[in-house]
């Protein structure tokens, strides 16, 4: 039976994922991989390859796929398929660098300036309190020390490194998501040698959550075509 390998995003535990469980469960066994004890991408990559099975289709969201990208390089044989969601293979610029390393997370405003505003959901969706709930209580339960070791992240350009990924893959992006560019998440299908792009439409940055039964659609759609 097939594993799906799933790899969150900045600040995100295993609820990410929770809408989306059913669905995927139909298509294998769910395994979660840990970005939390550690504070490079190839150290993310070694621990979610000791800790997974010997074979696995992969699929990372948004920080998560920058970890993909790396673990499938580092263990090709392993990796059957690699899906990104909401992902980029850009590197950090300085103001970006900066940033992070204060503790912000992407998309944050000057409470100020914009109180209780969550710049990776939809505009429509922004100030959702059910959705900014399950936000905070991710970050929340995760805590300042996971905070500051994902912060700390070295992201270099990887476009180039995308040409050695040979597995099928799957790139998505979603139509209204104001922390990636499409433009950023396209060039990645672009760089992929057997790779199908997809967008989801009316959706911001937080697609497992904003639209987890579109995204399982696309997964096994991907999953099913590639014979994976």
């Amino acid at each position: 039976m097939r594993t799906l390998v799933l790899l969150p995003g900045f600040m995100c535990d295993n609820e990410l994922w929770r809408d989306m469980v059913p669905d995927l469960g139909r298509l294998g066994q769910l395994h979660y991989g840990n970005v939390y004890q550690d504070d490079t991408l190839e150290g993310m990559a070694r621990r979610g390859l000791s800790e997974a099975p010997e074979r696995f289709v992969l699929v990372g969201f948004s920080m998560g796929g920058f970890v993909s990208r790396v673990l499938t390089l580092m263990a090709p044989e392993r990796v059957t398929g690699v899906a990104f969601v909401a992902s980029s293979a850009r590197e950090y610029t300085p103001a970006e660098r900066e940033r992070r390393m204060r503790g912000a997370l992407p998309g944050d405003k000057p409470k100020k300036a914009n109180p209780g505003v969550a710049l990776g959901l939809h505009p429509d969706r922004e100030r959702d309190p059910v959705l900014l709930e399950r936000l905070r209580g991710m970050q929340q339960r995760l805590g300042p020390e996971v905070r500051a070791r994902q912060s700390a992240l070295i992201r270099k350009d990887g476009y180039a490194d995308l040409e050695r990924i040979t597995c099928p893959s799957l790139v998505i992006a979603c139509r209204q998501d104001r922390l990636r560019k499409l433009e950023e998440t396209e060039r990645m299908a672009r760089c992929l040698p057997h790779s199908r792009f997809e967008i989801i439409e009316d959706c911001g940055h937080m697609a497992p959550l904003e639209k987890p039964h579109e995204l399982a659609m696309l997964l096994e759609k991907w999953i099913t075509s590639a014979g994976l």
